[in-house]
């Protein structure tokens, strides 16, 4: 029997967690951190194995497929597999999950709960992407609330508690529209129930049931992606969360809405999809001009990246929603670019916070000559996040807005009414990115700032971390089919399915955003 690389991925970080109260240690966490370190880099390793060995891009279908009946009279099976569409996100959680771990290296308070909680996040998470049961899904979506509640919790800033609450209101409050939409899908039409992808995919669902499910869905996975105005919560937990914590939020957790949205509004809900894609784009827009102008007015540090990130997953919903294969491979790219940059940021934001004791900008200045390495490994990630050429940001983003506006799916007036104002937040962005380098590095010295405060540069641990993450926003940018060739055909597929229920369903009428004649039209090639 093949290696079965998907569960062993998730269930090694869980296993090897529950060992971590057993491991000698004198308080300080430098026994456990190494362990934690050595647990994640395996658990990557694993990943990267199962890619090599049992993962073939060409292939659309499932592959490294594993199930056993778990409660088969409830018609649950451990059931895991990856497509394209998932492949990439279980390496990008297993890789930034590895470097969350060495940026905890500096954690003395409680380190074993703390890289306890950072593995059963590595497993859970893994798990979100693998499995194939929708009520395995839910229950995984579930395992990793708990964890990121705990780090928010107990690690965060002054308002920790308030952060914490507000993220599990949000969260598994709207994770009960997973559960209600799951039983009604598995119990659909009669006969015994069933949960896995691909026999919910051969259901026949009524337009009108796959509209109520769409919305309850796009609830759910909207408050983790996040969408406007269900985001309020992201702002708050980043504004109280340490650096490992914030990577993970923004580089992993982020980008399960993504995901699910993928998955099952798009994938299992076709008609659905083709009827909410309109309103998926106008929230898209939303999201990248309203979140760009809130980052401009922020003088907190963290809270100004927060809402940066807010508006750069903004395309990814309209990616999501253009009825173009171009479109679609750019929303991938533009979560595992995001996922990247965003990790990179928020390290930086942790890392600067841990020298001038401050997230106000108004409170920094003028620490450029003291700390030169930080400024241009600062730069560097400013200059991904705002899409400069030869970086992933502007590759997505570019894939986003052309497979769009060249979609024959939309109305010309629509489309380019849209990309007019998605434009707005592209240049807002660079905006507010480098008037917060210049206030930081070269703003008004802040004299007790400068006197009171001993300014280290960076240390190799940090440049270590951040140039792990800008190998790959770097390789990307310059040839992006090193990761559009993982998930091409995955995402062609996936494009066919909807195009095709969109042709079923839709009545166009005079003047409508949608266009009908043009439907037969063939796939764009990514």
């Amino acid at each position: 029997m093949p290696f079965p690389w998907l569960s062993a991925a998730i269930l090694f970080p869980i296993a090897a967690a529950l060992v971590i109260p057993f491991i000698p240690d004198a308080g300080d966490g430098k026994r456990v951190r190494w362990y934690a370190l050595g647990v994640t880099l395996t658990t990557f390793l694993l990943t990267v194995g199962g890619y090599l060995n049992g993962y073939d891009p060409a292939v659309e279908g499932l592959q490294l497929v594993e199930r056993v009946s778990w409660l088969p009279k409830l018609g649950l099976a451990w059931s895991v597999g990856a497509d394209g569409i998932s492949m990439p996100l279980i390496l990008l959680t297993s890789f930034i999950t590895s470097l969350a771990a060495l940026a905890a290296w500096p954690v003395t308070f409680k380190p074993k709960l703390f890289y306890f909680l950072l593995l059963a996040m590595d497993g859970g998470q893994i798990a979100v992407f693998a499995v194939q049961d929708m009520l395995l899904f839910f229950l995984a979506w579930e395992l990793e609330l708990l964890p990121v509640y705990l780090l928010l919790a107990i690690w965060g800033g002054k308002k920790r508690q308030y952060a914490a609450t507000k993220f599990i209101l949000y969260t598994a409050g709207s994770s009960l529209f997973i559960l209600v939409v799951g039983l009604a899908m598995a119990f659909y039409g009669g006969g015994a129930p069933t949960f896995e992808y691909t026999d919910l995919m051969a259901k026949d669902f009524s337009t009108k049931f796959q509209l109520f499910a769409y919305a309850g869905l796009l609830i759910a996975f909207g408050v983790k992606l996040p969408i406007v105005p269900l985001h309020t919560w992201l702002p708050d937990a980043h504004g109280e969360a340490t650096a490992p914590v914030h990577m993970l939020l923004a580089g992993i957790l982020l980008k399960m809405g993504g995901y699910a949205l993928l998955r099952f509004n798009v994938q299992l809900l076709p008609e659905g999809h083709a009827q909410f894609a309109p309103l998926l784009v106008v929230l898209g827009v939303v999201n990248i001009i309203y979140a760009a102008l809130t980052s401009f007015a922020q003088r907190n540090l963290k809270r100004k990246i927060a809402y940066s990130s807010i508006s750069h997953m903004g395309f990814v919903l309209i990616g999501i929603g253009s009825f173009s294969a171009l479109g679609t491979s750019g929303a991938m790219l533009q979560m595992i670019s995001h996922g990247l940059i965003g990790a990179s940021l928020f390290f930086l934001v942790g890392a600067t916070y841990d020298r001038t004791h401050t997230l106000q900008l108004d409170e920094m200045g003028g620490v450029g000559q003291s700390m030169r390495k930080m400024f241009a490994l600062w730069t560097i990630c400013c200059l991904a996040s705002l899409a400069l050429p030869g970086m992933s940001g502007f590759v997505s983003e570019l894939m986003v807005f052309t497979g769009f506006v060249t979609s024959e799916a939309y109305s010309l007036s629509f489309r380019i009414v849209m990309a007019a104002l998605a434009a707005v937040g592209v240049i807002l962005t660079p905006v507010y990115l480098l008037s917060m380098l210049r206030e930081i590095f070269f703003g008004k010295e802040n004299v007790e700032l400068a006197s009171h405060t001993h300014l280290v540069d960076a240390e190799p641990r940090e440049i270590y971390v951040v140039s792990c993450l800008l190998v790959p926003i770097v390789g990307i940018g310059l040839y992006p089919r090193i990761m559009t060739d993982t998930y091409r055909s995955s995402i062609e597929a996936l494009v066919q399915r909807e195009t095709t229920a969109l042709a079923r369903v839709i009545q166009p009428q005079p003047g409508s955003l949608i266009r009908q004649p043009l439907l037969t039209a063939p796939l764009l090639p990514v």
